[in-house]
């Protein structure tokens, strides 16, 4: 079965200065274990603020690299998703459910890409 990279890209202004509220981790919980025991989730976490981050980046045959926090970006990898599914309709349901289970403040977008095998 193929495997999919679901990447949680996140608005940081959006996300309460205390985390994640209690109902939210409940709910998220819940449907980690529901897509645990259909076999489908093989990893999933999220990240650290980017703000606790550094960037590395190669240009012109050379290496910068920079601390976080980065003003200018706008939305930023907060987690990710490793998905084993029969199709990539599949991993967009899977990736839906996971959106829906946020309250409505939240700005999220999720990039579902297919792992390239072998």
């Amino acid at each position: 079965m193929p495997r999919y990279l679901s990447l949680v890209k996140i608005d940081e202004s959006t996300v309460p200065a205390e985390g994640p509220s209690p109902e939210l981790m409940q709910r998220m919980g819940e449907l980690i274990e529901e897509v645990t025991k259909a076999g489908v989730m093989l990893d999933t976490a999220g990240l650290m603020p980017s703000a606790q981050g550094t960037r590395v980046h190669w240009e012109g045959g050379r290496i910068s690299v920079t601390d976080g926090p980065f003003t200018e970006s706008k939305e930023v990898v907060g987690g990710y998703a490793f998905m084993q599914c029969k199709d990539m309709a599949e991993a967009v349901e899977w990736t839906k459910r996971f959106l829906k289970v946020h309250e409505e403040f939240w700005t999220m977008t999720c990039e579902v890409r297919e792992i390239a095998e072998g």
